[in-house]
């Protein structure tokens, strides 16, 4: 088992925590946390088998661990990240991996540097149905892709000061349309928004144009429904996942567009023709996302080969983030 140790106890690192824990490929070895109180929280669920810090750096210089989690906030995820990796321990970053390409590009060259990897938590890549996607996509049963169109939206439950909704919000579709689209990098970004109540904007429209497609996105903290849907639309057939449902979380349509150059030609060379077949719900047995890219970040260590949400792809959402920005800047600056 790979040796892991966490650092920070606060929000979710308990949810990460719990995880390697249960883990059959990971062992919990420690926990960090400056709060004594959390520490204490920790050891009532773990009690001896796991060492407990007050400074990071008995993690990140004890060369018993193997892999550093890291769930903190931006400013001290970057110190203890750089620390671990410079000290040769592969990284479990929770998402964002940083909040400029700078940064993103300083860790990334860092395990190159060190020979170790870096996984960023974004979780929803190993949730099932969105597996269940890729393997449509791979197969040719979409056939080309053309849009992604996602909605993520609920009332608050904050209003943040410190970052903007694309932040909180759309970095979790951009993560599965990068997955889903095979890692391509944007060609165009446009981004508009609304800040009220907030210096940071609480609703934003973002399209990303990629070489072959196009993604729409819409994050909203100010929304009277909670929203977790994704569409992806293909040549061939065209895709709902709701995350909401309980069951029936994916939809399929056998939906489409054929092109007949024989009908109503005198309107134009081409006319289209509407195509409607069957609605088809498989059935996708529930998994434990994280569980999930647990198991691929162990695969990643054992093999040496990079984690399908690895520094790469952060980079990647890194640059259409901060194009959104500069975008939202123009209008509300």
């Amino acid at each position: 088992m790979i040796n892991a140790a966490l650092v920070g106890f606060g929000y979710w690192g308990p949810n990460i925590a719990k995880n390697l824990a249960a883990s059959w490929d990971f062992r919990l070895y420690a926990i960090c946390d400056v709060d004594k109180k959390r520490l204490e929280k920790a050891e009532t669920l773990y009690g001896s088998t796991v060492e407990y810090y007050t400074d990071y750096r008995m993690i990140t210089e004890n060369p018993e661990i193997e892999m550093c989690a890291v769930a903190l906030r931006n400013e001290p995820a970057q110190i203890v990240a750089r620390a671990a990796l410079k000290n040769g321990k592969h990284l479990f970053m929770e998402k964002p991996m940083a909040i400029n390409i700078e940064d993103a590009l300083l860790l990334q060259n860092l395990s190159k540097k060190n020979d170790v990897l870096i996984h960023v938590d974004h979780i929803l890549v190993f949730n099932p149905v969105v597996r269940y996607i890729k393997k449509m996509i791979e197969t040719g049963e979409l056939g080309n892709l053309i849009y992604f169109e996602s909605n993520r939206a609920n009332l608050g439950p904050h209003i943040r000061n410190d970052m903007n909704v694309l932040w909180d919000l759309a970095v979790h579709d951009l993560a599965i349309i990068d997955y889903l689209n095979g890692g391509k990098s944007a060609v165009a970004v446009h981004c508009v928004g609304e800040q009220r109540f907030s210096k940071q904007e609480i609703l934003t429209y973002l399209s990303v144009k990629y070489a072959d497609n196009t993604a729409m996105i819409k994050s909203s903290w100010f929304s009277p429904v909670k929203d977790r849907t994704i569409i992806v639309c293909g040549e061939k057939k065209m895709v709902v996942f709701d995350d909401l449902k309980e069951s029936e979380k994916l939809m399929i349509y056998d939906k489409g567009i054929d092109f007949d150059d024989t009908i109503f030609d005198e309107y134009g060379r081409f006319e289209a023709k509407i195509r409607t077949g069957d609605l088809y719900i498989p059935y996708i047995e529930s998994e434990d996302a994280m569980q999930n890219g647990l198991i691929h970040f162990a695969e990643c260590i054992r093999t040496g080969q990079q984690s399908i949400t690895g520094s790469q792809q952060a980079v990647r959402m890194l640059d259409i983030l901060q194009k959104a920005d500069s975008a939202l800047r123009l209008y509300n600056d």
